[in-house]
């Protein structure tokens, strides 16, 4: 049954407005996007769809099939945050940061597996900007509607992350890379055809709790924004090595680490970058395996799931392999010739049921489109 029917079935009338929005996968670039860096993700083929009709009054209606609670309702002014809401106030804060000021009935359905590390939250947030977007004649561009949503959850939500996840899902193009400039904007698509060179990426979803507005994240935020203060600059973006080192008498041991990561993660996408342009996958596989290193060991942000997804990827032939998303829990990543697909998920089963971890769940990614109008 489709989203629309669905809809009319639970609120009794056909819906105005239905657009979905993808979920992410970070090649590489973890944990700088705030620190005004450069990131290298792709949009996923898993979405989320939001189906929406206006009101004659100024209830808000909202649903998930997902959920498959009852209708949770609010009146729109003034919507003040509330973190007991859960998922709704992805929802509510995008409605408030574009000033819809009318009654609601929204659905959503999320295909975006939650607490993954996949950016389901972005994908919730940018259906429900496209949607309100389109419906309401708002005439605002992909790039100002990722602004708000990243708005609506470092201000509604509550989460102070940066622009990448809001980004790619609403600027991504099938086949391709974003690099992305998160202090200009500038976005680039570069091509992602490993699938000639009988290549993919393996997603490794670990079943870990992954959760970020519980301050570890912004606890690593604060680190990047001291030391840049510190070191005299804007943000780490245009810090160096040789500067950063020459101020370590003055940062505290987390800082320096937090900084280094930062520093040399940024000038890794470039790396990964080029080698993609060059087709040279065993140095992209290098550059995978350096960061989640540098994640685990100087940015702290990996757990045992994730290192033994890794470590289990690389054993058996993974050109290499990364944590990706916020971390404490989520997903990796294993570029692969698709022939050692097999071989690499049983590596990793056999190492989780070895480590007395819940079974993972896999998946190939595919670089598809971002967010759309579905009717």
């Amino acid at each position: 049954m489709t989203l629309a029917l669905e809809f009319e079935r639970i609120f009794g009338v056909e819906p105005d407005e239905v657009a979905s929005a993808p979920g992410r996968v970070n090649i590489i670039g973890e944990h700088i996007d705030y620190s005004e860096g450069w990131v290298l993700p792709f949009a996923l083929s898993h979405r989320t769809w939001v189906a929406i009709r206006t009101r004659g009054d100024l209830t808000i209606n909202i649903r998930s099939l997902q959920h498959r609670g009852e209708v949770q309702s609010f009146e729109p002014w003034p919507l003040i945050p509330d973190k007991q809401r859960g998922w709704v106030e992805y929802v509510l804060g995008v409605i408030r940061e574009l000033n819809i000021e009318r009654g609601l009935d929204i659905l959503v359905d999320g295909h975006v597996p939650v607490g993954a590390g996949l950016s389901s939250s972005a994908a919730l947030e940018c259906a429900t900007a496209a949607a309100l977007n389109h419906l309401f004649g708002l005439g605002y561009s992909r790039t100002q509607l990722a602004l708000a949503c990243q708005a609506a959850e470092n201000n509604f939500v509550g989460m102070p992350c940066g622009i990448m996840d809001q980004a790619v899902s609403m600027l991504a193009q099938k086949s391709h890379a974003l690099l992305l400039d998160c202090k200009t904007l500038e976005a680039t698509h570069v091509p992602l055809n490993m699938h000639e060179d009988e290549l993919a990426i393996l997603v490794i979803d670990t079943r870990a709790h992954h959760a970020l507005v519980d301050g570890g994240y912004a606890a690593r935020r604060q680190s990047c924004e001291s030391t840049s203060k510190i070191l005299g600059i804007p943000s780490l973006r245009t810090a160096e090595m040789t500067h950063l080192d020459a101020h370590r008498n003055e940062l505290t041991a987390t800082e320096y680490r937090r900084a280094r990561h930062a520093i040399n993660e940024m000038a890794r996408v470039h790396a990964a970058v080029a080698a993609l342009r060059e087709n040279n996958f065993t140095e992209l596989g290098r550059l995978l395996t350096a960061s989640h290193i540098s994640l685990r060991d100087d940015y702290q942000v990996s757990c045992p799931e994730l290192d033994v997804a890794v470590d289990a990827s690389l054993v058996v032939g993974a050109l290499g392999a990364r944590m990706v998303g916020g971390g404490f829990g989520g997903s990796a990543i294993a570029l692969c010739p698709t022939v050692l697909m097999p071989a690499v998920q049983q590596s990793v089963r056999d190492a989780y049921s070895a480590s007395g971890f819940a079974a993972p769940r896999f998946f190939v990614a595919s670089a598809e489109a971002g967010a759309r109008i579905e009717n």
